[in-house]
């Protein structure tokens, strides 16, 4: 009976001891400067996610959040460089759904697992593409870009960011959906594949809300549909590509910070409360719906939730496309 007390206090004593140390580390939390690592080059919408964050936390945390950019391998680069840091909160990932659910689908072999080595902390914004046509192309709706498809096979083509891209996917996401057979052409960046839809080169590109409204807005581009459930308030005339008769074509981009699986719990909680604050706050809110951007401030749970769902999505239009990666 001794012994069974004895060792009740003994686990009592580590548990407090436990909760003691997770209260210090999260009060000394941090204590030099924050690496948040970007996938992308600068300038994208990721980097620009990163930035706006970095500079919210440096303000309220009093210590440096420094953004540094690790392009390649469609993201698997620096995930991969995050993974292999310690697990101490001071290198963050600004994790976007393409290298979590898109790329374990993709690539044969990945050199992480973003649901064992990653913990999420807050899953920030989300942005819908637009369905964008060039301008000499003559369809000014789904419908009659689908009717002019199925009339001509194989004749028109769709440009993307590269193979495998979220912008890839889609189109061809769009194939399967309305039984068309656009011909996919990859870029290098969606700048690149871009700039062709506009000198008319190619017929049609997706591309994000934040980066292709003022292209719209000033007529280099039409916009035919948008991907989320509901219109784009900055462009409210263009229809959603569910009201254009396609039901179940619903996409976002996302973007969200994620850390080393094994980071302190404590430290998680702090970042997704200081994340949420500044996501809420007049300033960073309007910065980012002007970019065409929503806010989502979801917690850890919310976004490990939301990787699966996706991941098991992309799965499913991977496989259906038989996408593969450069």
């Amino acid at each position: 009976m001794k012994f069974t007390v004895w060792i009740a206090a003994a686990a009592l004593l580590g548990l407090c001891m436990q909760q003691g140390l997770a209260a210090e580390v999260e009060k000394d939390y941090p204590a030099k400067p924050v690496k948040i690592v970007v996938p992308y080059p600068p300038g994208g919408a990721p980097d620009l996610v990163a930035r706006v964050l970095a500079a919210k936390l440096a303000e309220s945390l009093g210590q440096q959040f420094i953004v540094e950019t690790r392009p390649g391998a469609s993201g698997n680069i620096a995930t991969e460089f995050v993974v292999k840091s310690d697990p101490d909160g001071y290198t963050l990932l600004l994790a976007s759904d393409g290298q979590i659910v898109i790329n374990p689908s993709l690539f044969a072999k990945l050199p992480y697992d973003p649901v064992k080595d990653l913990a999420p902390v807050t899953l920030a914004t989300s942005v819908a593409l637009f369905l964008l046509a060039a301008p000499g192309f003559p369809p000014n709706s789904v419908q009659e870009l689908i009717a002019l498809a199925r009339a001509n096979p194989g004749k028109f083509n769709f440009a993307s960011s590269g193979n495998g891209s979220q912008h890839h996917l889609a189109g061809e996401l769009l194939n399967t959906l309305a039984g068309i057979r656009l011909v996919h052409v990859p870029y290098k960046g969606f700048g690149s594949a871009v700039t062709d839809v506009m000198s008319d080169k190619v017929e049609i590109v997706f591309g994000g809300v934040s980066s292709a409204v003022g292209l719209v807005k000033g007529g280099k581009l039409k916009a035919l549909a948008v991907s989320s459930s509901k219109r784009y308030a900055g462009l409210p005339q263009v229809p959603t590509l569910m009201e254009s008769g396609l039901p179940g074509f619903e996409i976002y981009a996302w973007f969200g910070l994620m850390a080393p699986a094994r980071t302190p719990r404590p430290i998680i909680d702090k970042l997704h409360g200081e994340v949420v604050k500044a996501l809420r706050s007049k300033e960073i809110s309007e910065r980012f719906i002007a970019q065409g951007m929503d806010i989502i401030a979801a917690g850890p749970q919310e976004f490990a939730e939301r990787i699966t769902s996706d991941a098991r999505m992309w799965a499913r239009i991977i496989k259906e496309s038989g996408a593969k990666a450069d």
